[in-house]
């Protein structure tokens, strides 16, 4: 029953054209019996019988009929079957000059095996044996305790890393702010300091000038009359001076550059011009008094360079502090910095707890195994509280895309081309013929599949006709009401009309 007979058809099993061919013979060999068999209703009598014929009795007639009669049969027989016999090759070999089969082929299907990407423990299974699923249906349930547990550790994991990031991000507006606020105080500390010494500098110079001034005024009140004529002159320009300085420093004042004893100074020094400029109008009687005030002069002289070199002393110092501010400014700007850092690590600690949730909650989904494909439940071996690992095979979904695949011998595939239409016949169904197209051939032999595909160059070599495998697709109308009767492994018989 499983030899390849050259066209691939059974004994017992005829297919549509040979019923047909049948049909034929039996009609013809009908129409012969019906047109070479002697008629027994005519008579032919002669009209006068001579005398050597004598009449024959009735028995005579009726022996000579007897052996006469087997031999037209006989005769007849043979004719009509030598006929039935020519016509039925003549159409076979059209027939098998026409089509190549084959009963080496089955029905091959989509089998999608359903296992579980986690371990875990089964809590209930929701499908039964051959049982219709539809995609996406759940078909088994985990214990999804663990995996909820999970879950809330990466929550919980996610928020801790959102606190940070905001504490870290506030840090670094504070940090910023403060540092800001520094910065800016300690470059107008260290600007005023500079300030304050170009000033107290300026003092050192003007009070030492001060003292020889003084001290002229002092051998000018001596001098008498023409020293005080003299010293008219001087005390106007001395008063023009300290004009022009009291209105330097009443500006430097307004400005916020100068202290307000240094305006008070430079006033006092242009009320002393002043003076002097009256003293020595008034004449040789004020003399002795400018001498008195000159000596005052020069003392106050001495007095003003001390404060101002004082001064100078302070202002460096104030200078130096101001530096040391400026420094420690710089360095809360490099802690904004560090706190701009941790506010980054406390960003990608988010993306990472976030990560972690999904994986988590990713996990989580797994517990529920779901039909990948539409189908019916097959070799099912999972129960309730059975423990499974990654990749366990719990059952298998079978869904109603299924083909055929040939194996023909090598020589009939000589004109063998895809698209060609396909007789199908199943042998769970002998008597209902499908229809089929070729889809595709095989690439490669089906010993070139193989796990150990055998070596030629051995030499062991005997020649052997191959099987190349052939992909035929049922037609969709040929299966109505056969889709969940045909399974994937069924045999079958194929014939197909070449070229």
């Amino acid at each position: 029953m499983g030899a390849n007979t050259g066209n691939g058809h059974k004994k017992g099993n005829t297919s549509v054209i040979e019923q047909e061919l049948i049909t034929d013979v039996e009609s013809l060999e009908a129409v012969s019996a019906n047109t070479s068999a002697p008629p027994e209703a005519t008579v032919v009598t002669p009209e006068a019988p001579t005398e050597a014929e004598q009449p024959k009795t009735d028995i005579e007639k009726k022996d000579q009929k007897k052996r006469k009669k087997p031999m037209g049969l006989i005769l007849a027989g043979v004719g009509l079957g030598a006929i039935a016999a020519g016509g039925f090759g003549y159409n076979y070999w059209q027939y098998a000059s026409s089509h190549e089969s084959t009963d080496n082929a089955t029905v091959v299907g989509n089998i999608h095996q359903v296992a579980s990407r986690i371990p875990g423990t089964v809590s209930q299974v929701l499908v039964n044996d051959n049982q219709l699923v539809q995609p996406g249906q759940l078909l088994v349930k985990l214990d999804p305790q663990d995996y909820q547990s999970k879950v809330q550790q990466a929550q919980a994991a996610l928020e801790t890393a959102k606190g940070q990031a905001q504490a870290a991000q506030a840090n670094i507006a504070l940090a910023s702010q403060t540092s800001s606020g520094k910065t800016t105080q300690a470059q107008g500390d260290v600007s005023s300091a500079v300030a304050a010494i170009s000033t107290a500098q300026a003092a050192v110079k003007e009070a030492q000038a001060g003292i020889p001034a003084a001290q002229a005024e002092v051998q000018l009140a001596q001098a008498g009359i023409p020293a005080a004529q003299a010293q008219v002159a001087q005390a106007n320009a001395n008063l023009a001076k300290a004009q022009a300085d009291y209105n330097r420093y009443n500006s430097l004042f307004k400005e916020g550059a100068i202290p307000r004893q240094q305006l008070d100074t430079a006033r006092a020094a242009y009320d002393v011009a002043v003076a002097q400029k009256n003293a020595a109008v008034q004449g040789v009687e004020q003399a002795q008094a400018k001498l008195a005030s000159a000596r005052v002069g020069v003392a106050q002289a001495q007095s003003q360079l001390a404060q101002a070199q004082e001064g100078v002393t302070s202002a460096q110092a104030k200078l130096a502090a101001s530096k040391g501010g400026l420094q420690q400014a710089t360095a809360t700007g490099q802690d904004t910095a560090v706190k701009r850092s941790q506010y980054e690590a406390a960003k990608a600690a988010i993306a990472q707890a976030e990560a972690s949730l999904k994986d988590a909650q990713l996990q989580l989904s797994y517990t529920n195994i779901a039909a990948p494909s539409a189908g019916r439940v097959g070799r099912k071996n999972v129960e309730v509280g059975n423990r499974v690992q990654v990749g366990t095979p719990l059952m298998a979904i079978v869904d109603n895309s299924y083909w055929v695949v040939a194996n023909f011998k090598e020589t009939q595939l000589n004109r063998m081309q895809p698209g060609e239409p396909v007789e199908i016949k199943l042998d769970a169904f002998p008597n209902h013929p499908f229809i089929g197209r070729v889809d595709s051939l095989s690439p490669a032999s089906g010993a070139q599949f193989a796990l150990l595909p055998p070596d030629n160059a051995t030499g062991n070599f005997t020649k052997i006709v191959q099987r190349i495998p052939v992909k035929v697709i049922f037609e969709q109308k040929s299966i109505q009401g056969y889709e969940s009767r045909i399974t994937p492994g069924m045999s079958a018989e194929v014939s197909v009309e070449v070229k």
